[in-house]
C-alpha cells in the first residue's frame, strides 16, 4: 500500500502531495545540481524545456505575451543567479489555446528534439476541454515517450481560472490536478503543485486577481508564485 506523505515547499505557502513522487532532494535534482556546477572545461549545455499552453508562452492579457515575465524565464534567471558557470538554454515548446492532444502530437518532433535534461508538462487549463480521459491517455503518451529517453520529468497542476473556486474540490481544475498528482506518483516524476500553492494562497483571504492579468492568465506576480515551486528543482535550502 502506498504511504502518503506530504513535503512542505521551502519558500512555498502551499503543502505538495507527493505520494511516490520525486523529491526536490532525490535523484532528480541531485543529478542537475551536480551538473549545473560544473566549470569549463566539464561543463555541458543543458536543456531545460516547458512544454504547455499559453500560460508558459507568457500570455498575459491576451493577446500580450509577456515573456520574460513567465514562469519559464523567471526559472532561468534564478538558475543563473545560483549557478553562474552553468551553460543554460531554457526551451519554450507551448502554445498558447492547446490542449494535451494537440501537445503530444507534436511531442516527438517539437519536443524530444531538444533533448531535454528536464522536462516541464503544464496543460491542465486546456484539457478541461477533452476531459479527465483523454487527458489521462495524452499525458502518459508524453510522459513514456519521455522516459524512454531517460529525460527527467517534473508534472504541473495548472495556475487558476477565476470563473471556477479553487476552493472548491469539485471543479474542473481540482479533478485534473488531482489526477496529475496521482501520475506524477504513478510514474515516480517530479511534480511541481501551482494549484495547491494559489489555493493555499486563497485560504489565507487573498484575493487571486491580484496574481492574475485575466481571468486565467497569471500576472508577473502569479508566475512569480509558481517559480518559487520551481526553484526547489534547482536550488539547495
Amino acid at each position: 500500500m502506498l504511504i502518503k506523505r506530504f513535503v512542505s515547499v521551502v519558500f512555498g505557502v502551499c503543502i505538495v502531495c507527493v505520494v511516490n513522487a520525486q523529491s526536490a532532494t532525490g535523484s532528480y535534482a541531485n543529478k542537475l545540481r551536480n551538473e549545473l556546477v560544473k566549470t569549463w572545461p566539464h561543463n555541458r549545455t543543458i536543456n531545460i524545456v516547458f512544454h504547455g499552453h499559453s500560460v508558459p508562452s507568457g500570455y498575459a492579457n491576451t493577446p500580450v505575451v509577456n515573456t520574460l515575465g513567465a514562469y519559464p524565464h523567471l526559472t532561468l534567471h534564478a538558475i543563473k543567479e545560483h549557478y553562474p558557470y552553468a551553460v543554460v538554454n531554457v526551451i519554450t515548446t507551448s502554445i498558447g489555446g492547446e490542449q494535451s492532444e494537440q501537445g503530444e502530437k507534436r511531442f516527438k518532433k517539437e519536443v524530444l528534439t531538444h533533448r531535454p535534461d528536464l522536462l516541464f508538462i503544464d496543460y491542465a487549463l486546456n484539457d478541461r476541454s477533452i476531459g479527465l480521459e483523454r487527458s489521462l491517455k495524452a499525458w502518459e503518451k508524453m510522459i513514456k515517450q519521455a522516459l524512454k529517453q531517460d529525460i527527467k520529468i517534473v508534472l504541473m497542476t495548472p495556475t487558476p481560472d477565476l470563473t471556477e473556486n479553487i476552493l472548491d474540490e469539485n471543479t474542473p481544475l481540482a479533478k485534473h490536478a488531482r489526477q496529475i498528482r496521482d501520475l506524477a506518483s504513478k510514474y515516480h516524476l517530479g511534480l511541481v503543485d501551482s494549484y495547491a500553492m494559489f489555493k493555499d494562497l486563497a485560504k489565507e483571504g487573498k484575493d487571486l486577481r491580484e496574481y492574475m492579468s485575466q481571468s486565467n492568465h497569471p500576472n508577473a506576480e502569479g508566475h512569480k508564485v509558481v517559480l518559487k515551486a520551481i526553484e526547489k528543482w534547482f536550488v539547495s535550502r
